[in-house]
């Protein structure tokens, strides 16, 4: 058994797409029409053939009332891993991204949590 996609609800998919390619670096898998949406994924230039990421509309109010909870508690909706946390956070504080909370140490090694603008905190994680 393995993931092969997992979802984020986001409050509009064509920023979505904007901010996790062009501000993240992932590259866009599927882009298909759905009606008033689009099945649009994500997925890390590192790991092409890996999961991917799904960016959901929120559009059901379950889902809508589920993000904005996770969000105003302050709760990620994602764990990204990344190899230099440092050099995340240099580069991303260059494109302007919002920290919740700037790099800092645990004990399963740094983190730091960012603001999507898509209604999501991201948690970014470098193992140590």
């Amino acid at each position: 058994m393995k993931i092969k996609l997992a979802n984020i609800f986001v409050e509009d998919q064509n920023h979505a797409r904007q901010f996790y390619t062009e501000t993240l670096g992932f590259i866009v898998k599927h882009d298909i029409p759905l009606g008033a949406f689009q099945w649009l994924t994500v997925i890390s230039p590192e790991n092409p053939d890996g999961a991917e990421l799904l960016l959901e509309p929120n559009e059901n109010p379950i889902a809508k009332t589920y993000q904005k909870a996770l969000f105003e508690q302050g709760i990620a909706a994602v764990v990204f891993m990344v190899e230099d946390l440092d050099k995340e956070f240099q580069k991303l504080s260059a494109k302007n991204v919002e920290f919740k909370v700037q790099p800092m140490t645990s004990p399963h090694g740094k983190f730091a949590i960012i603001n999507d603008t898509c209604g999501n905190w991201v948690h970014l994680q470098q193992e140590t």
